[in-house]
């Protein structure tokens, strides 16, 4: 263990049980007294209240009103990290969620259930959230990972990619890599991945800059709808404010981009006979052809 966390781990522990023994602390992080001794020293001269007291009730104490860090954190600061970490907390592994536990306690905060987030979708099994941590681990160790992937035309492949960074992008979870069989950077959904495995290869390769891969691969589409006023509960439910305005009659007018592939038109085929497509041009005519084609299912 580093000097630094150790140092960090001494206050933590002597924050929780206000008293320990220079023993049992070098047993814990496998030093000699000695060292502890001179980690005493340190934390001392660093103005952290922490002393050591002679005999058989004796031991290692700190201070036991001092807080960490509230001289260089305020309390709005202080609250805002536990508030961050707890909102993130069903996206993070256990030792993240370890260290909302440890602030909430070198802060003298007790944690306040404010907020649940929770990314999964509604009657799914762990197997989602084991797949997010598969992905998340191969990032964080920089390692080989392989999968199959369903795309949005219902293609089957085999991939060995690069995995650089996790996206949460328009409900839904994307991750960022640089696939070794097109030798070029690509973005996969994770609910499209099944049977992944990391592999025990390492790579070194780093995020492109700002993004431009985002920009070069996913191709949006602007979108001009005409949504009937009967759909009121959806459309303010899945439209920005600023992307809706309504005509004379009360329908909806929406102007919208979304990514240019199957499913945005299924989106639009999902509202039925009360959406029409003004504009572009391209997307009516693929609209109306998958309309044709889903009416002769009922000749």
């Amino acid at each position: 263990m580093q000097v630094n966390n150790r140092l960090f781990e001494i206050v933590y522990l002597l924050m929780q049980k206000k008293k320990i023994t220079a023993k049992e602390l070098a047993n814990k992080f496998e030093v000699s007294t000695r060292t502890i001794y001179r980690d005493i020293e340190t934390l001392s001269r660093a103005n952290i209240p922490i002393y050591a007291e002679k005999g058989r009730e004796g031991g290692i104490r700190i201070l036991e009103e001092y807080i960490l860090n509230t001289s260089l954190l305020s309390e709005e600061e202080q609250n805002q990290i536990l508030f961050a970490l707890q909102g993130m907390k069903n996206v993070v592994g256990k030792n993240e969620k370890d260290i909302l536990e440890k602030l909430s306690i070198l802060f003298n905060k007790k944690i306040k259930d404010w907020i649940k987030i929770d990314f999964s979708k509604w009657g799914k099994d762990s197997r989602e959230q084991e797949q997010f941590e598969l992905i998340k681990s191969a990032i964080l160790t920089k390692k080989i990972i392989k999968f199959t992937y369903y795309n949005t035309e219902g293609k089957v492949s085999r991939r060995i990619v690069e995995p650089l960074q996790i996206w949460f992008k328009d409900k839904s979870w994307y991750v960022m890599s640089y696939c070794r069989n097109k030798n070029d950077y690509r973005i996969f959904k994770l609910a499209r991945i099944k049977e992944i495995e990391i592999l025990p290869e390492h790579f070194e390769r780093e995020l492109p800059k700002e993004n431009k891969e985002e920009q070069n691969h996913i191709k949006t589409i602007h979108l001009q709808l005409e949504i009937s006023k009967e759909m009121a509960y959806r459309v303010y439910d899945e439209f920005e404010k600023e992307e809706i305005t309504q005509n004379k009659k009360g329908d909806f007018i929406i102007q919208v981009s979304y990514p240019e592939n199957e499913w945005v038109y299924g989106y639009l085929l999902s509202f039925g006979e009360h959406a029409k497509v003004l504009l572009p041009d391209k997307a009516k005519k693929k609209v109306k052809e998958k309309l044709e084609k889903a009416l002769k299912n009922y000749l």
